[in-house]
């Protein structure tokens, strides 16, 4: 395997790994359902939201076919991603993939077990709140910020060379 291939086979690893300790401390160990809102500072709470759709909570799904297609379309993004990782030699372009693997895994296993997905993380600012999110959340959303950068700059740079 590539260097490339193991950085993002790791990220997705650690990623997964500390999205679901994260969850099952702060559901389980802190009883975050009972103390919420827990304030941790200034601009952050932690607060439990059942997100039964995708990313800013789009897309709803109330049914079981619901549940389990957004299921199905997580572990099969992750294959082609992972095989996408498996192929490159760019270690951005695999670590970046590898947060975004280790973000699907970690929903859909939530996705799985619960019903939904487990969102705790809140950023406010005064009474203004953007979106409640998770550790696989925010690996998602630097997954594909490296993705762009990626694309837009080291692709370019690839092919000169």
């Amino acid at each position: 395997m590539s260097t490339a291939a193991i950085l993002g086979f790791s990220a997705a690893l650690i990623t997964l790994v500390l999205d679901q300790a994260s969850k099952l401390y702060t559901l389980f160990v802190y009883d975050l359902p009972v103390k919420e809102p827990a304030e941790i500072g200034p601009f952050i709470n932690l607060i439990v939201v059942w997100n039964r759709g995708i990313s800013y909570g789009l897309f709803q799904q109330n049914s079981e076919l619901g549940r389990w297609a957004l299921v199905a379309i997580s572990i099969l993004a992750s294959i082609c991603l992972g095989i996408w990782i498996r192929r490159t030699t760019a270690k951005l372009l695999a670590t970046s993939l590898g947060l975004i693997v280790g973000g699907a895994i970690g929903n859909a296993i939530d996705r799985m077990a619960y019903g939904a997905v487990f969102d705790f993380i809140q950023f406010h600012v005064g009474s203004w709140s953007w979106y409640v999110f998770n550790v696989a959340d925010a690996a998602i959303v630097a997954g594909v910020a490296g993705l762009l950068y990626d694309s837009f700059v080291l692709e370019g740079r690839r092919a000169k060379s």
